[in-house]
C-alpha cells in the first residue's frame, strides 16, 4: 500500500476476535481489548495492548495469534492525533449514512 496504514473497525474486529474465543474466555477478552481503547495516550495503548497479549498467550493461544497478527491494523489510530482517535477507529459511521443512503433511494425509486 505505499507507506499508507489501515485502521480496522474496532466493532467488526471485536467480532472477528469472538469467533476465534472459546465461549467461557469472552467477555473477559472483550473486556481486557475495550481496555486498550480507553488509555489517554498512544504509548499507554500499546502498553495495554502489549499486556493483554501476556495474559491471553499462554491460555488462549488462538486468540493470542489473532491479536498479534491484526495489531498494526487495530492501533493505527494511534498515529493521529488523540481529538480524532473516535471518527478513525470505527466505521460504524460511514455505514449508518450508506445504509441511509440506500433507504432513501429505495424509497424514492429515482435511481435504476
Amino acid at each position: 500500500m505505499g507507506g499508507a496504514s489501515r485502521q480496522r473497525c474496532r466493532t467488526h474486529y471485536a467480532a472477528n476476535l469472538m469467533a476465534v474465543c472459546p465461549k467461557h474466555a469472552r467477555p473477559g477478552v472483550k473486556a481486557m481489548l475495550h481496555s486498550v481503547y480507553d488509555q489517554p495516550d498512544a504509548k499507554a495503548v500499546h502498553a495495554q495492548f502489549d499486556k493483554l497479549l501476556d495474559t491471553v498467550a499462554d491460555k488462549l493461544p488462538e486468540v493470542h495469534d489473532h491479536l498479534d497478527e491484526a495489531r498494526a491494523d487495530i492501533l493505527a489510530f494511534t498515529a493521529f492525533p488523540k481529538e480524532i482517535w473516535r471518527q478513525i477507529w470505527s466505521n460504524n459511521p460511514n455505514e449508518r449514512l450508506n445504509r441511509e443512503i440506500r433507504r432513501r433511494t429505495d424509497v424514492v425509486g429515482i435511481f435504476p
